[in-house]
């Protein structure tokens, strides 16, 4: 039996469709392409976006001392980061294989862009490449814990979650136990929804 919850689900994936429409909307808006991954403004907006530009010395020493002592904790977490990357790509290389799972691209949630951003000076580009390396990194690594869970333990929680990973449509309704059998270690699209 199959519960109005893969409906939902299926409406949050138009709706995700919708949302890319809406990106590509922003190209026109802000006069800019992409070209090899590499986003270009026209030259009336490029001059524009320089007008809101912040020095580096003043962007050091106007900052919040909140800011600065924090620095130090923020940058940190690239130890743990690089090595959570590493162990991602062994684990994947190793289990995926086994499992028969199709890998996760990497290159699907690496986004770089922030660096085009002419409004942006050097410390503040530097910021925005680490929380897009951070926060993309842990949408991999989301990724590749809901394929592991799709084919270990493809069953949905009994009540509802604040955030839902991309595999969740494929699980099994709780208390359904002829549909987890059906999912249960089968790879990737395995399941029928």
């Amino acid at each position: 039996m199959f519960s109005k919850i893969n409906e939902i689900l299926k409406e949050i994936d138009q709706k995700k469709k919708d949302l890319v429409k809406e990106y590509e909307l922003l190209k026109k808006t802000y006069s800019f392409y992409i070209e090899w991954k590499r986003v270009i403004f026209s030259g009336k907006t490029k001059e524009y976006n320089k007008n809101f530009k912040e020095g580096v010395f003043k962007y050091i020493f106007t900052a919040k001392i909140r800011h600065l002592l924090s620095a130090p904790f923020i940058y940190a977490m690239i130890i743990p980061a690089l090595f959570l990357d590493l162990f991602l790509i062994i684990y994947q290389q190793t289990c995926f294989r086994l499992y028969r799972i199709h890998f996760v691209k990497r290159k699907d949630y690496i986004i770089y862009d922030r660096r085009y951003l002419d409004y942006l000076n050097i410390i503040q580009k530097v910021n925005c490449i680490y929380c897009s390396r951070i926060n993309w990194l842990f949408s991999y690594a989301v990724e590749i814990a809901g394929r592991t869970e799709q084919y270990w333990c493809p069953i949905k929680p009994s009540k509802n979650m604040k955030w839902w990973h991309s595999r969740q449509k494929h699980f099994a309704d709780y208390g359904d136990p002829e549909w987890f059998k059906e999912c249960f270690n089968k790879s990737d699209e395995g399941c029928k929804i």
